[in-house]
């Protein structure tokens, strides 16, 4: 059982992906962009592009497309840092706060199936126990990077 629970843990954020790109297609919003949109939303505005960019996993330059198209449909801002002109600070403009909340309803939605049939108390063990895989693996990865002690 415990070989299959890696190809599970591997599967579930591309179903997740899936499921809310189908629900949130009508709204015009690609994976990208959805993805970048709510993450600065729950990042909290005027954090660097570089901030954003760690926080949803990709690199700097990925981003700076995906800000193209967001600033192009009305949604973000970009605007030069007082003590750094180089680099950038993103706002959400009020157009895009209707877009967030429809996106939030549908994600809450989703969320609610995809839980069907576990009970808060089972959702709170799964939660501790992909707590404590997600330190093991960092500590992994840390490691890792370290490379081989002498």
């Amino acid at each position: 059982m415990a070989s299959t629970i890696g190809f599970r843990l591997a599967r579930l954020p591309h179903l997740w992906r899936s499921i809310l790109d189908r629900r949130l297609a009508p709204l015009g919003l690609t994976q990208t962009r959805w993805v970048t949109l709510y993450h600065l939303w729950r990042l909290g505005e005027g954090h660097p592009q570089c901030d954003l960019a760690k926080v949803i996993g990709v690199e700097a330059p990925s981003l700076v497309r995906t800000l193209g198209q967001l600033e192009e449909q009305g949604l973000i801002e970009r605007r030069a840092c007082d003590n750094d002109r180089r680099s950038k600070r993103i706002f959400l403009t009020p157009k895009a706060t209707p877009l967030l909340e429809k996106i939030d309803n549908v994600a809450s939605q989703a969320r609610e199936e995809m839980f069907a049939g576990l009970s808060d108390e089972q959702l709170d063990k799964l939660d501790e126990w992909l707590g404590i895989i997600e330190s093991n693996g960092l500590a992994i990865q840390s490691r890792d990077q370290q490379g081989p002690t002498a």
